[in-house]
């Protein structure tokens, strides 16, 4: 565990190394995973500009290098170099757009479809590839259970736009994947 929601903030972290899961858990102890992040990703970014406590859950998924940014130093850096600062800003308004996505997807689609977006998006990032990206961490970032997880990526390879080479997945057919993207 790299730090607890609801604790002081240490600050902006940046990683240079290894893989992030960004969570929240409820009194149940379910788990939803917010970001999976990998090399250059930032984290913590509103608990650190606005000097509030930990919004979320950070841990890490592999061995990790990371650089904490102290709040007091990020904000006096903001205030002296504004570019910075509309930096800043428009990382946070992108997490916000990404956290709105997420909301549509949750309450819009199908586990497939979801699914289906999510490899498209690893594909796209290669930092995230790697044996700590479990089907547990799927399920929980999806809002479903590993096996609906198995189940669909079963589905998927049949359909022909997945295939599996040893623990990878692989995009066989990104036209068929992106059209069950949005079904």
């Amino acid at each position: 565990m790299l730090f607890f929601e609801g604790e002081p903030s240490a600050g902006l972290w940046v990683i240079e190394a290894g893989r992030v899961k960004i969570f929240k858990v409820n009194v149940e102890g379910r788990e939803h995973i917010l970001h999976l992040l990998g090399p250059g990703d930032s984290f913590n970014d509103v608990a650190a500009v606005d000097g509030g406590p930990n919004p979320v859950n950070a841990a890490a998924l592999s061995d990790l290098i990371v650089w904490v940014i102290p709040s007091a130093r990020l904000q006096e850096f903001l205030a002296d170099y504004p570019p910075a600062a509309l930096s800043v800003a428009q990382a946070v308004s992108q997490r916000l757009r990404g956290a709105i996505q997420q909301i549509e997807d949750l309450a819009l689609y199908s586990v497939q479809a979801r699914m289906a977006r999510f490899l498209l998006s690893q594909a796209e990032d290669p930092s995230l590839r790697g044996p700590a990206v479990t089907r547990a961490a799927i399920a929980a970032h999806l809002a479903t259970t590993p096996e609906t997880v198995s189940r669909v990526l079963r589905s998927l390879e049949e359909a022909g736009a997945i295939r599996f080479d040893r623990h990878r997945i692989m995009i066989v057919d990104e036209e068929l994947l992106r059209g069950l993207a949005y079904m």
